[in-house]
């Protein structure tokens, strides 16, 4: 056999090899959906709703694939309990592939117990994880007047959450952003819609691990039941 028969022998197999993968990939992009549980910081709160950072996220998602999709179903003032209560029925309606719970702020603005804003918390990860979907938990901060152990527990709440679950975090959402008066509202509480994308940015490095780790999930089961079928 020649070397020129060789070599294109060997670019048909490549040729074969990558429609396979595209084949496996496409329809598993194509179904990704990430659901955001959040309140007021991820419901655009003062602002527009399409220049909120979770449209924003849909936008950038959809610029690598236009079959994305995220589903917002953040309130303003919502609390762990309320998003504990609304989503099951969110993860039996879209069956999300990403979880990104953002809450947490406003129990902690009440002065809720820590305990009870962990356990609320630690059963919305363990709900959306029992459904196959990968969970990102977007961490808050409270200010200093809480006073100094429940402003700490508080916060680590969201580290022991994502050690204990075994889940990605951001450990402040806010990052950059709450130290700045020129990015938040006149209430202190709220950023602008001109902290939106700063927002997103200081979230997507975690989620585009994310989406990676999506992916070769749904790869390899593929290859699975390939496998198993042939």
């Amino acid at each position: 056999m020649g070397p020129f028969v060789t070599a294109f022998m060997r670019v048909c197999l490549l040729l074969i090899l990558g429609i396979v993968l595209i084949g496996w990939a496409a329809p598993l992009r194509a179904g990704t959906t990430v659901l955001v549980v959040g309140d007021s910081i991820s419901a655009a709160y003062g602002m527009e709703t399409d220049q909120g950072w979770v449209r924003l996220l849909e936008r950038r998602l959809q610029q690598l694939d236009p079959e994305f999709a995220v589903v917002n179903m953040s309130l303003s003032g919502e609390t762990t309990g309320g998003g504990l209560a609304r989503l099951p029925d969110a993860l039996q309606r879209h069956q999300p592939d990403i979880v990104i719970i953002e809450l947490g702020g406003n129990d902690g603005l009440r002065g809720y117990p820590i305990d009870r804003i962990r356990a609320n918390l630690g059963r919305m990860v363990t709900a959306s994880k029992e459904t196959g979907a990968l969970v990102l938990l977007a961490g808050m901060q409270i200010p200093p007047n809480y006073g100094r152990r429940y402003v700490e527990a508080f916060h680590q709440i969201f580290h022991d959450l994502a050690e204990d679950h075994g889940v990605a975090l951001v450990p402040f959402l806010l990052e950059g952003v709450a130290t700045d008066a020129g990015l938040m509202q006149r209430d202190g509480i709220h950023p602008t819609a001109d902290a939106q994308p700063l927002l997103l940015d200081t979230l997507w490095p975690a989620l585009e691990s994310m989406l990676e780790e999506h992916l070769e999930l749904a790869l390899d089961e593929g290859r699975s039941g390939g496998t198993s079928g042939g």
